[in-house]
């Protein structure tokens, strides 16, 4: 139902004073801090005009938007042009005529009759929410088809009265979903125009009211706390009988990187009580686990990730028991953490990384800002008194705090890792005291980038792409490198997902991270992920594919030397960690040895593997059952059948449902 009387009315809402054209104007705050501004101009009915650009560190879109309308609010015409995310360019339109619909981009192209569905522009302004909002709450049911494919519908539409500068307004929270893994929530004002778009890292909401950005934000999510509870109730099972047992398992030991055949574990409460062969005895009214000859390995670690709401039901889902938080906002952080650890919200455990970043035009858009040692070193004590495992340098900082948060947090017994602040290089950042360097990028930079070379800014990835291919990886200089690496038992966290669309695909192609889950996305989500990666103009792409080949070889080459992987993604939530362990195969290491990077490897360098990472009696109780051998086909990591964490058992194809995913 509509919430508020306008809620069903026309498309179009009222023009300004006296006829005139109406512009409503929007600020894009990033954390607090001003990051762009967006506008939607009326300039008649069913003529709309937007622009929408913001800098995320260098990077961010520039989009201008023209809609036009009929009178019941179909679209008729769409023109979007500028430049996306990574400044790739955008030129893309939907046209009606003779009773057919055209659209065509960059990406994709197609066509349909009339009225057929609602097209979702694959480069969009702000605008784009109102409208199709407007649309669903006109459609019957609040449900309507999506072009080129999917639908949408509205799973929650409340009003609320907020103070904004000063003044009573009625608003109204729009939940919509179909689009993503999770709904979509929309700010909308009294005309059912676009108030705001919040979130706690980038908001787009009317200028003069970023005042009220807290007031909306907590109002989503405690929402989303309740869906997330909801979920929660319905989808972990506990053992019946208080006990769990896995039989004829073929059993990954991770500690040995070998199978050991027909083997049963027995799990009671949060923890491994028994592990042994068949004959291993069954406590009498246990939940028993027939394998089948499946595989039960460790519960796997992604040891980079960024948590947002919804991710931690795709981390279950894949078999991921572990993250390792390495940005987050921090009181954020710490109620999803603590919803995880109670069982009100769906998530694996998670290890918390604190990130410490100097002030600038290329600051993170979350963590702790310092200019001073003294404030370095009240960072490093905040985070380690909130129970940090590790602090994480981002690309501001200037170079001379770098020893100074380093000594602080080795002092407090955290781990000192990140990105490369601009100004220094890899083998500097490692004698000032990293104990790991997050992204392969930087290990390149290291020989890339000249003393003039700000790589805060989108070069970090251009420079690679464009000149990665011709570093000698057996040269002096990189030998000598990585020796100062093996010297320092530096590890190394290269997340080769996050780079492998970015440097390899055009306009069009599917995110390889995705390919393997493309039937079983949400049809938009796929069409989301096909928006290519680095521009690469002139036919530059067939050089920046020989660069990612490279990141492969400088990874390979670490493994060689004995040098400490960790399997971070930085990218898609839960189902990026199985692309990033094949990549590591695909580099020549075995698979065998890649899960045991995922599993034991990773409880290693974070100092939990007296708890965590192979199937040992006293351990806790985080296993994944497989259907197939990932020691021999890595893909198989894919194949999650059963998933328990904190003893808690989840069935992945009811955790995929709930996401809007197709089960395996």
């Amino acid at each position: 139902m509509c919430s508020i009387a306008a809620a069903c009315g026309p498309a179009s809402a009222p023009r300004g004073p006296g006829g005139g054209e109406r512009v409503l104007t929007y600020a894009v705050i990033t954390v607090g801090r001003p990051a762009g501004d967006a506008e939607v101009r009326r300039p008649g009915f069913g003529v709309r005009r937007g622009h929408f650009a913001f800098n995320d560190r260098g990077r961010g879109p520039d989009i201008r938007t023209e809609v036009a309308l009929d009178a019941a609010g179909a679209q008729r015409r769409i023109r979007v042009t500028g430049v996306d995310y990574l400044k790739a360019p955008v030129d893309e339109r939907l046209d009606d005529a003779a009773g057919t619909l055209t659209w065509q981009s960059t990406g994709e192209r197609g066509h349909a009759p009339s009225g057929s569905g609602w097209y979702v522009a694959l480069q969009s302004g702000i605008d784009d929410s109102a409208l199709l909002a407007q649309a669903l709450l006109r459609a019957p049911g609040h449900r309507i088809k999506l072009l080129p494919a999917g639908e949408a519908w509205i799973e929650d539409d409340t009003a609320r009265e907020i103070e904004v500068a000063g003044a009573r307004r009625r608003l109204h929270r729009v939940a919509i979903a179909g689009l993503g893994f999770s709904p979509n929530l929309a700010w909308l004002d009294e005309d059912n125009e676009l108030f705001a778009l919040v979130s706690p890292w980038t908001s787009v909401i009317r200028t003069g009211a970023e005042a009220a950005i807290p007031t909306l934000l907590a109002d989503d999510q405690t929402w989303s706390a309740s869906r997330d509870a909801a979920l929660a109730t319905k989808l972990a099972h506990r053992p019946t009988g208080g006990a769990l047992a896995f039989t004829h398992a073929r059993l990954f030991d991770s500690e040995h990187r070998s199978v050991v055949p027909d083997a049963t574990v027995i799990v009671q409460g949060d923890r491994i009580t028994a592990v042994g062969g068949a004959a291993t005895p069954v406590p009498p009214g246990a939940q028993v686990i027939d394998a089948h000859g499946r595989t039960l390995i460790p519960g796997l670690w992604d040891m980079h990730v960024h948590l947002f709401g919804g991710d931690g039901v795709l981390e279950l889902a894949s078999g991921i028991t572990t993250v390792r938080d390495l940005g987050n906002d921090i009181d954020l952080l710490a109620a999803r953490v603590a919803r995880f650890d109670a069982g009100t919200e769906l998530g694996p455990r998670v290890l918390r990384a604190g990130l410490i970043d100097g002030a600038g035009p290329f600051t993170a858009p979350t963590g702790v800002v310092v200019k001073t040692p003294d404030e370095a070193r009240a960072a490093v004590a905040r985070f380690a008194d909130a129970g940090y495992a590790q602090i994480k340098i981002y690309s501001s900082i200037p170079p001379p705090l770098v020893p100074e948060i380093a000594k602080a947090s080795h002092d407090r017994g955290l781990r000192v890792s990140g990105h490369i602040p601009s100004g220094m290089n890899a083998a500097q950042a490692v004698e000032a005291g990293y104990d790991e360097i997050q992204h392969v990028n930087f290990l390149f930079l290291r020989f890339l980038a000249g003393p003039g070379d700000d790589t805060r800014t989108p070069l970090r990835f251009t420079r690679v792409a464009e000149r990665g291919a011709g570093l000698d990886l057996d040269g002096p200089e990189v030998r000598g490198f990585l020796d100062l690496l093996v010297a320092h038992h530096t590890v190394l966290d290269p997340t080769l997902a996050a780079f492998h669309n970015m440097f390899t695909s055009d306009p069009g192609q599917l995110d390889p991270v995705l390919a393997p889950y493309e039937h079983r996305l949400p049809a938009q989500a796929v069409r989301s992920s096909r928006g290519g990666g680095l521009p690469a103009p002139d036919g530059k792409r067939a050089g920046f594919r020989a660069s990612y080949a490279a990141l492969l070889g400088m990874v390979k080459r670490a493994w060689d030397r004995k040098i400490p992987i960790v399997a971070g993604t930085d990218d898609t939530a839960g189902l990026s960690l199985s692309h990033e362990l094949e990549l590591y195969v695909q580099a020549g290491i075995p698979p065998a040895e890649v899960l045991a990077i995922a599993t034991i490897g990773a409880a290693r360098v974070m100092g939990q593997d007296g708890a965590s990472g192979s199937i040992a009696v006293g351990k806790r109780a985080d296993l994944v059952l497989l259907d197939g051998d990932p020691t021999r086909d890595i893909a198989a990591v894919r194949n999650t059948d059963v998933v328990v964490c904190r003893g808690v058992v989840y069935a992945p194809g009811e955790l995929f449902t709930s996401v809007g995913m197709r089960p395996r």
